[in-house]
């Protein structure tokens, strides 16, 4: 669409293409409503998007968000997405060495194969029963917790009775989840397995009296009513792909290349400002949906903006020639790399990364986790790749906090993929390096992202990849009806800094929807 199209009134604006306003557009559109999308890039899909990062070869990777858990079926069947996502055939693998041997804990492929893991590495099934019950408890939870998510927002009480489990309410959301782990379990390699998901784009410490640690944790293992995370076949770029099918399907008019720079509202009607490279244009709204940070809301208001939460990952993208051996020869490489492949997430070594990067420091030995794409879906790579046995690898790194990064953010972010490298290589028989691909310049087929690096591509603030904070998934003071309201009665945030935000989900983009076409008196209905 071009700038002079990009004109007249809508009964939508979303502000932003990425997934979750391409699932409001959906909605909206399908519902009958005249809807349209405004994207500052060439290209919708936000974070959600698949590219070729290496020259000249025909890899089409999840270049930042990778894997799919929060996105619920109810979402895929009311668009009627056409979209597979594909369960991974293992869960997790974690090397260890114990005695002076490699060995490691390989979680899937059946009930007793895994018991007889637990056994192999700790010498009783006292580990392995103590994880049966701890995920049956969470499992309970998430069934509970999940379906309320597309709901207008219980409170707090009304979540509590729905768990109706007060021994889970206390261990997932009133103490610190390092309480639970430390009391479930004993071995320190097995702790550090179950903390990770509390961890991942947060930086907190296991006993935080915040409880950042736990809402990351809850919304790790809630997704799907199982906590199974997914692989998008043909990428996250095929998921948003659909969403922007489906959205232009039921009507919707999706404009990239236009910068939005101001929403003026009267809580009734809207006017919004864009930019191209043309110039400056407007188009009016009864609605609009912010598809963007809190900041960037605050920011084309003209509100005080919120404090940014820091982002606190690596995320690394790799193409390799063939998986590497593994020291531990009791697993093959193809069922370590399928699922999440832990690296230095011992629970002493988790704690004791996250005091040095606390203190200003990068991680001695710097916690990661790693699973192969390519595995479960090999779509992604081009048939010759494929042929030649290539395969992707993605990986997530822990406790980097974006103020690591301040002083010089392409040094320390070398400085910071070697040392996380070399923890890799330590229970690997050959070096990494000897299986990368590389590209059509000669160059090694790997691409780190840092959160500075994340807050310059994507726009992210402290380039923290859940927009903010996550939130408990229930009503606080101020959080309105859907979790999606903001001061301005007709501009609603239906990005992942929404409450229930964060992760692909397209739960607030479903919100910021449903609170539209609910019309209740004094939302600009």
């Amino acid at each position: 669409m071009s700038a002079h199209e990009a004109q007249g009134t809508y009964d939508a604006v979303i502000v932003g293409g990425g997934h979750n306003g391409l699932v409001a557009a959906a909605y909206l559109a399908r519902a009958g409503r005249s809807v349209l999308v405004l994207e500052r890039l060439d290209h919708t899909g936000g974070a959600a998007v698949s590219t070729r990062p290496f020259a000249g070869v025909d890899a089409r990777l999840s270049r930042y968000s990778y894997l799919v858990s929060l996105l619920p079926r109810k979402i895929l069947d009311d668009l009627g997405l056409d979209v597979r996502l594909r369960p991974r055939t293992v869960s997790s693998y974690t090397p260890a060495e114990r005695n002076g041997r490699p060995t490691g804990l390989l979680v899937g492929g059946g009930e007793e194969r895994t018991r007889a893991a637990f056994a192999r590495l700790t010498g009783s099934d006292r580990e392995y029963e103590s994880w049966q019950s701890f995920y049956g408890m969470t499992g309970r939870v998430a069934r509970r917790v999940f379906p309320t998510l597309t709901e207008p927002l219980p409170t707090r009480e009304e979540l509590r009775r729905r768990v109706d489990d007060e021994d889970a309410w206390r261990m997932l959301f009133e103490e610190p989840i390092g309480a639970a782990v430390e009391d479930r379990f004993a071995d320190d390699l097995v702790r550090g397995v179950v903390l990770t998901d509390a961890l991942i784009g947060t930086f907190a410490d296991a006993h935080d009296a915040s409880l950042a640690q736990n809402r990351c944790f809850l919304y790790h293992v809630i997704g799907g009513g199982t906590g199974a995370w997914d692989v998008p076949v043909g990428g996250m770029g095929a998921l948003t792909d659909a969403l922007a099918d489906a959205a232009r399907a039921a009507g919707a008019r999706i404009a990239t290349g236009h910068e939005v720079i101001r929403v003026a509202s009267d809580g009734r009607s809207a006017e919004v400002t864009y930019r191209t490279p043309d110039g400056e244009g407007t188009v009016g709204a009864r609605h609009v949906l912010v598809n963007a940070s809190p900041q960037a809301l605050a920011a084309l208001t003209g509100d005080e903006p919120p404090r940014p939460a820091e982002g606190a990952q690596l995320k690394v993208n790799m193409l390799l020639k063939r998986l590497p051996r593994l020291r531990d020869t009791s697993v093959d490489p193809r069922e370590a790399f399928a699922g999440t492949f832990h690296i230095a997430e011992g629970y002493r070594q988790l704690a004791a990364a996250h005091a040095q990067a606390a203190a200003g420091e990068l991680p001695a030995a710097p916690p990661s986790e790693i699973y192969c794409h390519s595995l479960t879906d090999p779509t992604i790579l081009g048939p010759d790749l494929v042929e030649r046995g290539y395969q992707t690898l993605t990986l997530f790194g822990l406790h980097t906090p974006a103020r690591l990064f301040a002083r010089d953010n392409d040094a320390v972010r070398d400085e910071l993929l070697k040392a996380t490298l070399d923890q890799l290589d330590a229970h690997l028989a050959e070096p990494l390096a000897d299986c990368l691909a590389t590209d059509a310049d000669g160059r090694p087929c790997i691409e780190a992202k840092t959160p500075l690096d994340l807050e310059r591509d994507l726009r992210l603030p402290g380039g923290n990849i859940f927009h903010r904070a996550l939130s408990w998934p229930y009503a606080q003071e101020g959080t309105g009806r859907w979790g999606v309201e903001t001061r301005h009665a007709n501009v609603l945030l239906c990005g992942a800094g929404a409450v229930r935000g964060g992760g692909v989900s397209g739960v607030p983009g479903h919100n910021a929807a449903m609170a539209v076409l609910e019309g209740r008196p004094g939302q600009g209905g």
